[in-house]
């Protein structure tokens, strides 16, 4: 991959590095040779970004010829987003608090970062913490102290001719290492895609052990793709990938959706893609979405201020309360009382102004059933934790804290299950997905769909095998190959 330094004036950039080459803005964007080259990385280091400048067509006609850009579009909107940028200060609160802690006194401390480096080592993390959250050549950060600790107040980026001359020499440096860095890795031959697969060392509840990634691992090697395992911190080194597949719970306000966002923005493949997490992790839009397409679920209200004093009448006790955004049974709460009602909703109340309440409905299992690209591929039997009403009992920790499973051939599984659950998942995309129905007297209701459901070695894989993991990279596969053509 061939790399292009575009600057509004060249001469300004001695830089004489072996596969780089420093172009001007106006040529980039009227050369018709740079048009027609293939696999190139843009650092836009023009002057400015703001709309319809050249520093922003430079990022935008890059992507439209299928380079690289850094900053891309969708960076220098993010950065735009107070809100996006408060976001990230929250995430990296403790390495903002430990890499400030020596700073200059004062009320507001502002940090330069050059491609990812600072001249000053002991800001190094911090920088490149920022740099991979926005990955721009120059970015200035602005922190404040509040009277007890340091909050990111803002961050920018800058022009080429922002830099202060005493810093240029170390500048030039930073990009020399960058641009010569080992992980600026070429595709060998026999790779012919980039896989990244986002996970999180020792999340609890990740939907993949660690035998199943290095399945997954393996199939996606044996059909030409180079695997890579990221994390949160490797955000800006999406760019170098084809594709990028989510093996961490997601959530709308979390770094997992923002990554999908911008591996989409890039056109890499993704799964899960960022609608199906916006959808899935939302229990308030599948009521709704079930309701209007007349789907079997649960006897089922959704909650607000001005009706949830009604839900007991109108559903029963014992009910089920639901925090639209819970997880792995965490945020989903039984009550057998009106006083329990009442104390629990007043809680929920605090994070959400809408909630979930869903009639009782004892089964000794769930089924659920993983369906990707539109079809069922494993069907499975989750039982309820031992003495509790769900397949997760979170009072309780170690093994016995989830209930026994059978893995069943789809075929094998109840029709109307199959059916049921083949039909919901269409209705949020052509991901994966995995639907969790209860089977009463024949019927199938459903309870959830998860966008990234468990695929773990031992379990969903019992009947398949290696199979489960080789549909998952086919689909891959597939969707690359088709937008080559």
């Amino acid at each position: 991959m061939s790399i292009l330094l575009v600057i509004d004036r060249p001469e300004d950039w001695p830089l004489n590095l072996e596969g780089v080459e420093v172009v001007s803005a106006r040529r980039y964007l009227t050369d018709p040779s740079f048009s027609d080259r293939r696999n190139a990385k843009v650092f836009n280091l023009c002057k400015s970004y703001r709309y319809q400048s050249l520093g922003y067509y430079v990022s935008l006609l890059a992507a439209a010829r299928g380079h690289k850009p850094l900053p891309d579009i969708a960076t220098i909107q993010d950065l735009k987003l107070t809100e996006l940028v408060r976001l990230t200060g929250e995430e990296l609160e403790e390495l903002i608090q430990s890499s400030l802690k020596a700073a200059p006194k004062g009320d507001v401390f502002p940090l330069s970062i050059y491609f990812g480096r600072n001249l000053e080592p002991q800001y190094d993390r911090l920088a490149q913490a920022l740099f991979n959250q926005f990955p721009a050549p120059f970015l200035r950060a602005q922190f404040r102290h509040d009277g007890e600790t340091w909050v990111l107040e803002g961050l920018r980026t800058i022009a080429a001719n922002e830099i202060p001359p005493d810093h240029f020499l170390d500048v030039l440096n930073f990009a020399t290492h960058y641009f010569t860095s080992p992980r600026k890795r070429s595709r060998t031959a026999e790779a012919r895609y980039d896989l990244a697969i986002l996970t999180a060392k020792d999340a609890p509840n990740a939907p993949s052990n660690e035998k199943a990634l290095r399945k997954f691992t393996k199939a996606a090697e044996s059909m030409g793709f180079r695997v890579d395992f990221v994390e949160k911190d490797d955000y800006g080194r999406l760019a170098e990938f084809d594709a990028l597949f989510i093996r961490e719970t997601t959530g709308v306000n979390h770094h997992t959706f923002r990554f999908a966002k911008r591996a989409q923005a890039e056109g890499l493949i993704v799964i899960d893609d960022p609608d199906s997490i916006v959808k899935c992790t939302n229990k308030v839009y599948l009521a709704e979405l079930l309701q209007r397409h007349r789907i079997a679920m649960p006897p089922t209200l959704i909650m607000h201020k001005g009706n949830w004093e009604s839900a007991p009448a109108i559903l029963g006790l014992p009910l089920v309360l639901k925090q639209p955004d819970s997880s792995f049974s965490l945020g989903v709460i039984k009550v057998d009382t009106p006083e329990e009602f009442g104390t629990e909703v007043e809680r929920l109340f605090r994070t959400s102004d809408l909630l979930i309440a869903q009639a009782f409905m004892p089964t000794p299992y769930d089924w659920r059933i993983g369906v990707i690209d539109r079809e069922p591929f494993y069907a499975c039997k989750y039982f309820m934790a031992s003495e509790h009403w769900q397949i997760y009992d979170n009072t309780k920790s170690g093994e016995d804290s989830m209930g026994e499973f059978e893995t069943w051939p789809v075929q094998a599984a109840p029709p109307d299950v199959v059916k049921t659950a083949v039909r919901v998942a269409n209705l949020i995309g052509d991901g994966l997905y995995g639907v969790d129905l209860k089977e009463i007297n024949g019927k199938a209701y459903v309870v959830e769909v998860n966008d990234n459901p468990n695929i773990d070695a031992g379990v969903e894989d019992k009947v398949l095998g290696d199979e489960v993991y080789l549909r998952v990279m086919r689909v891959f596969l597939k969707r690359l190959e088709s937008r080559g053509r």
